[in-house]
Parts: C-alpha cells; sequence; structure tokens
C-alpha cells in the first residue's frame, strides 16, 4: 500500500480534531487570517493528542471505552496543565469559574463538567468515529507504523511543555498551588489507568438497538441539552440563554445527563445489530450540534471579530460538516 494511501486517515485525523474542536465549535473563525493562524498553532495539541489517543487504543486491541476514557483524560490533562483554564478565573477577560466556584478546590464544577463533555466527546471522539468511518476496512487497525507512533506522541507531549510554559509566563506564573496540580495529575493518571484496563465491549446481547436515524436524533437531543446548559452560565464565555439555574442545578443536570447518555449507549452497543451506522450517528449529532450553537456561541480570541466574518466562519464550517457527513453516510450504506 502506498506511504500516502496508508497515512492518509491519519492526516485526516490531525486536521478534522482541531478544525471540529475550535472552528465548528465557533471559537476560531476561519474567514479571519487571526483564525487561521490561531487552528494552525493548535494542530500538535488536538490533532496529535486525538492521533496519539486512536493509535493507542487500536494498537493495544481495545475498543470505545477506553476511547472515552483516554478522552476525558485529555481533557483534564489539558485545562489543568496546558490552558490552565480550570484555575483562571479570568480566562480571555470573561469570568468562567465564578459560576458554582468551589474556593477550596481553586475551581468550578460546571466548568469542570462542560470541558469534560467538550473534550471527551467533541475533541477526541467524534473526530475519531467521523475518520475511522471513512476508512471502511481500515477502521479498527493501526493508521501508523511504531515510528510514526512514537513521533506523534513525543510531538503532542513536547507540544504540551511548550505551550504550558507559554500560557504560564503570559498568565505571569503558574494559576494554581501545588495541591491543586497533584489533584489533577492524580485525576488524569487514574483516568488513563482505567481506559488501559478496560478491554472491548462485551458481547452481543438479545434485543435491538434503534434505528441509526433515531440514534442521531437522541444525540442532537443530548448535545443541545449539554451546550444549551452552559448556555445559562450568567458569566461565562457565551451566556446567550437567560434562563436562571443554579449552579448546584447545573452540576446535578449534567450529571443526569453523562449519566442517561452513557448507560443508553452502553446498552445499545451491545446489540447485535450496532454497526458503523449507529456509531457514525452519535458523531454526527456531535458535529451538528457544535454546527448550530456556533452561530450565538462568540469567537473566544483576543481580539475583536466582527459579526459578517464569524456568521461567514461559522456558515462555512457548518456546511463543511455537513458535506464530510454525507461522505461518511456513503460510505456506511455502500
Amino acid at each position: 500500500m502506498p506511504l500516502l494511501t496508508r497515512v492518509a486517515p491519519a492526516i485526516g485525523l490531525f486536521f478534522l480534531a482541531p478544525l471540529n474542536a475550535e472552528a465548528l465549535m465557533g471559537n476560531f473563525p476561519i474567514a479571519s487570517p487571526i483564525g487561521v493562524v490561531g487552528l494552525l498553532a493548535i494542530l500538535p495539541l488536538y490533532g496529535a493528542g486525538a492521533l496519539f489517543i486512536r493509535e493507542l487504543v487500536r494498537r493495544t486491541g481495545r475498543g470505545w471505552p477506553t476511547m472515552l476514557a483516554l478522552g476525558l483524560a485529555y481533557g483534564m490533562f489539558e485545562e489543568a496543565f496546558i490552558t490552565q483554564t480550570l484555575w483562571n478565573e479570568n480566562w480571555v477577560d470573561v469570568r468562567i469559574l465564578d459560576y458554582g466556584y468551589m474556593p477550596a478546590m481553586g475551581t468550578a464544577l460546571p466548568w469542570i463538567l462542560f470541558m469534560a463533555g467538550v473534550h471527551t466527546i467533541w475533541s477526541i471522539s467524534a473526530p475519531i468515529a467521523i475518520v475511522e468511518t471513512l476508512a471502511g476496512t481500515r477502521r479498527t487497525t493501526p493508521w501508523l507504523k511504531k515510528r510514526g507512533f512514537v513521533i506523534v506522541g513525543v510531538l503532542f507531549f513536547a507540544y504540551s511543555v511548550f505551550a504550558a510554559v507559554g500560557n504560564a509566563v503570559n498568565e505571569g506564573g503558574t494559576l494554581a498551588g501545588l495541591p491543586q496540580f497533584i489533584g489533577a495529575a492524580v485525576v488524569v493518571v487514574g483516568l488513563v489507568v482505567l481506559g488501559l484496563r478496560l478491554r472491548r465491549s462485551a458481547p452481543a446481547v438479545e434485543g435491538r438497538a434503534p434505528s441509526p436515524w433515531t440514534v442521531f436524533a437522541f444525540a442532537l437531543a443530548a448535545g443541545a441539552i449539554f451546550v444549551l446548559l452552559y448556555a445559562v452560565d450568567p458569566t461565562g464565555l457565551s451566556p446567550w440563554l437567560a434562563i436562571p439555574v443554579p449552579a448546584w442545578g447545573s452540576v446535578l443536570i449534567y450529571l443526569a445527563l453523562f449519566a442517561t447518555v452513557g448507560t443508553l449507549v452502553r446498552r445499545w452497543s451491545h446489540r447485535s445489530n450496532w454497526s458503523d451506522a449507529h456509531r457514525l450517528a452519535l458523531a454526527a449529532g456531535a458535529m451538528l450540534t457544535y454546527a448550530w450553537h456556533s452561530f450565538p456561541w462568540k469567537p473566544t480570541l483576543t481580539v475583536p471579530i466582527s459579526q459578517t466574518v464569524d456568521l461567514t466562519s461559522n456558515t462555512i464550517t457548518t456546511i463543511g460538516a455537513i458535506v464530510l457527513l454525507v461522505i461518511a453516510a456513503r460510505r456506511v450504506t455502500t
């Protein structure tokens, strides 16, 4: 197999992960030069991170339970040590931690839960699921040889150190104390260990999973609840939904949502008719949630962006997401 053909899925994931995580969400407008520069700057973080996780899972013969656990570990690692948003009370000039702030921990639980969902599903899992669908018969096989896998891992961790130091310098020092960093490290390591101890899902059981269209609608509904719940945060990045939900209520809804989605998807994925189409339906629901939600969402760049540029960027990324999903859907039906 020619080299370019062999590594094409890896290249696709390397670029799709940051595009999905930041451009489709509405953070980095791609119609703006500064937005494009920002995306290029985070390629080693999201692209190499998602690719490293995917290759590690597939090379060790594990499945989606491990993928999700490592995706969550990735999210906590990024937010605690690289961007340090878990401790930054004034990130991009927004008081992101005022809502539900816990002085003893130096952070806010609603923000932690929001970041947990954002990274586990949108930064890592959805891009992997979509590119694996496009990969066809190579869906669960490694895309990189050992040397490429090592290079991607080194790139990710080297960039993480560089970015963490750069952010600390820009903020005038680290934003958390040693106990907070130790606690975050314990959580990240614990999630990695847990993920690597998990094996593939249990064998199929009796019963049938809902149709892919039903799963797609479920993913859209769950995604809508998730993103709208953050929009009620009066001091958040995009507080456009004026519903007075107390922070403790927000936490309970997040936890109930995660438990419900996790339970149902786990049950459905053990059914004998669970297929690539169902996995794509979940990823498509997540991706299109970001697509529509990018319009009320405000870019997180520190430079002003016009509404025209923002609207143009969101329209372009939404159309791109739809086209990509149509191609992927045709892949599972042919």
